[in-house]
């Protein structure tokens, strides 16, 4: 053993106190150097111990949110595809209330040796959120991207559909329908998104102190929407920009229950296009996130840095278009 590390030590250009650390898989080792010693390790013959003989299995993990809402699964089905397509294997992690959290999975990922993550719908995108797992993954030099915005400290790469974009084409639509009330019901006060729409809709309406009665914030599920929605509802607006098509649904369940019509009397615009929205009743307005060109695009970026050809910390950001379907009409009285 002792001449191993000798071997391994001099081959790699570090000490055996360092060739130790990494066979051990412990913390405070450059990713560099890493890769020195276990390239050492592979040229001199020697056998990689067992929990790191699959740091070239080339597994890359998908951590998402949920699987209820349409728009996660639809995601996946690209990622997956991709990557395989690419030569790696997808590991899909689904975080669940009271089950694993998104740092357990990140520490399971990194027990698993990875070779990178990609994150959609994390605590990434919560300002007020933990981010110490996403930390870890930056010491250990790990190739992470992450979906749709989040907090700019982490400095990952991200992919993003355009949210000023989506409330733009949103708003100017429900305008154009002669709706003069509008809201917003948006996720909590800390999610970087809902912060983007809210800064959006503030410059395109030239909203003022007083406007904010027209936004209410919800959890998102369709019931925190209902919630949310029924206030602005009841506070007179007409047209409602939803940050999700979840949300928008509940915005719908919400208006007929206060016994008014959608889209006679509430006109009601998504954000998504997740699947069997042609399907409900009516079939819903919505703002549709170009989602296989984005997590192709996550897929290229994260490989990139896997092959080593260097980190892209700008964000790329994606032009939503706006489906007109039936849950949006002229305002009432027009």
């Amino acid at each position: 053993m002792t001449k191993r590390l000798t071997e391994v030590a001099k081959k790699a250009g570090v000490s055996e106190a360092t060739v130790s650390r990494v066979l051990n898989g412990r913390d405070g080792v450059s990713e560099a150097t890493r890769t020195a010693v276990l390239t050492a390790l592979d040229v001199l013959g020697y056998e990689r111990p067992t929990k790191l003989r699959g740091e070239r299995a080339r597994l890359v993990g998908l951590v998402l949110p949920e699987l209820q809402n349409p728009i996660f699964p639809a995601l996946a089905e690209v990622v997956t595809g991709t990557l395989a397509q690419r030569g790696y294997t997808p590991a899909l992690c689904a975080r669940t209330i009271g089950g694993v959290s998104e740092m357990d999975y990140v520490e399971m990922l990194l027990d698993h040796q990875v070779s990178g993550v990609i994150f959609a719908g994390g605590s990434y995108a919560l300002a007020d959120a933990r981010h110490d797992h996403y930390r870890r993954l930056t010491d250990r030099g790990l190739p992470v991207v992450l979906v749709n915005a989040g907090v700019d400290e982490l400095g990952f790469p991200r992919v993003s559909t355009d949210d000023a974009v989506a409330v733009e084409q949103a708003y100017g639509h429900l305008r154009s329908l002669g709706h003069e009330r509008i809201g917003m019901v948006l996720g909590p006060e800390g999610h970087v998104p809902s912060r983007r729409k809210l800064d959006a809709m503030i410059r395109a309406a030239g909203w003022g102190a007083a406007d904010t009665e027209c936004v209410e914030r919800s959890s998102f599920s369709m019931e925190g929407a209902r919630v949310a929605a029924t206030k602005l509802v009841e506070r007179g607006v007409t047209g409602i920009i939803c940050a999700s098509d979840v949300l928008a649904l509940g915005t719908i369940r919400a208006a007929r229950r206060l016994g008014r019509s959608v889209p006679a009397d509430v006109s009601v615009v998504g954000f998504d296009d997740s699947a069997f929205m042609t399907c409900t009743d009516p079939p819903l307005t919505t703002v549709r996130q170009p989602i296989e060109t984005m997590g192709q695009a996550a897929v290229d970026l994260l490989v990139t840095q896997i092959e080593g050809a260097g980190v892209l910390h700008d964000e790329l950001l994606f032009e939503p278009e706006l489906v007109v379907r039936g849950s949006t009409a002229p305002a009432p009285g027009r």
